[in-house]
């Protein structure tokens, strides 16, 4: 097993732990290649929830570029939905999740 099937399969387990869900591996697998380098980084790897200049990337880089979704009040309103359920303590928001979960909220699964 390769690093990064390593870290997909720490994501899966990282949703069915903290969200009771089973994760749709083909969307999880296409998530995690699609954030590239940052996923072996420790820093670039999670997101800070509180962090207000991180979450504006993640909106702006991941939703609106990505995704193509139009900037709202909405896109704001869904990160913060995530963050939440994510749990406000937890540290390791790893973000290939974050943006998996991000994807099914908006149910955009078809931009991968």
């Amino acid at each position: 097993m390769n690093k990064r099937q390593e870290l997909i399969a720490k994501y899966a387990a990282d949703i069915k732990d903290k969200f009771g869900m089973a994760a749709d591996m083909d969307l999880l697998t296409k998530v995690t290649i699609g954030c590239g380098p940052a996923i072996y980084n420790a820093d670039s790897s999670t997101v800070s929830g509180s962090d207000e200049s991180e979450l504006n990337t993640v909106k702006h880089n991941f939703l609106i570029k990505k995704l193509g979704l139009e900037d709202s009040a909405e896109l704001d309103s869904g990160i913060a939905s995530v963050m939440e359920a994510y749990g406000k303590t937890n540290r390791s928001k790893y973000r290939a999740v974050v943006y998996y979960l991000l994807t099914k909220h908006f149910g955009k699964e078809s931009a991968y």
